[in-house]
């Protein structure tokens, strides 16, 4: 079975023979833009809960829903991170990896996660009321349901449909 793989390269060159190549086009396909989706509400979800997590340890200590979403939002930003940077630099990863079990695997464990600690922490939100972690649990929600659709396209792209 053969796939086709449409590659945009930027070349930017220095007076030396060093030169760095962005894979741009990536960022033009549907799981380039996931991927940037997820980064960025990752990072607003880590703000949040980081910017806020000691005024609400001080009211509201009962419970870890809240480090359990803050622990899930890094891990599952840097993997992003990680993944998005690879592609992103390579020319040929973004066609190869989708192609892996390892997306498949990556984003389905993501988005159950990070569904799970949101799910969680809004529980706990109802006796507790505290606007900036309910936005944070909000973000995860649609977080995980990003990944959801990555974790489906990884496993059409891994099935080779």
């Amino acid at each position: 079975m053969s796939h086709s793989v449409t590659i945009t390269r930027t070349t930017t060159s220095t007076t030396n023979t060093s030169y760095i190549v962005l894979n741009t086009g990536y960022l033009k396909t549907f799981p380039g833009i996931l991927k940037l989706f997820q980064l960025i509400i990752g990072a607003a979800i880590v703000g949040i809960l980081a910017y806020n997590y000691q005024d609400y340890r001080s009211y509201y200590s009962r419970g870890q829903q809240d480090l359990f979403q803050y622990l899930m939002a890094v891990t599952f930003m840097i993997g992003t991170f990680c993944l998005l940077l690879a592609c992103l630099t390579s020319l040929s990863t973004g066609g190869i990896i989708a192609k892996t079990i390892y997306e498949l695997i990556y984003h389905s464990v993501a988005a159950i996660l990070i569904l799970v600690s949101s799910t969680f922490l809004l529980i706990r939100l109802r006796d507790v009321k505290h606007d900036a972690y309910m936005v944070a649990g909000v973000l995860g929600l649609v977080n995980a349901v990003l990944y959801f659709i990555s974790a489906f396209l990884a496993h059409r792209s891994y099935r080779g449909i």
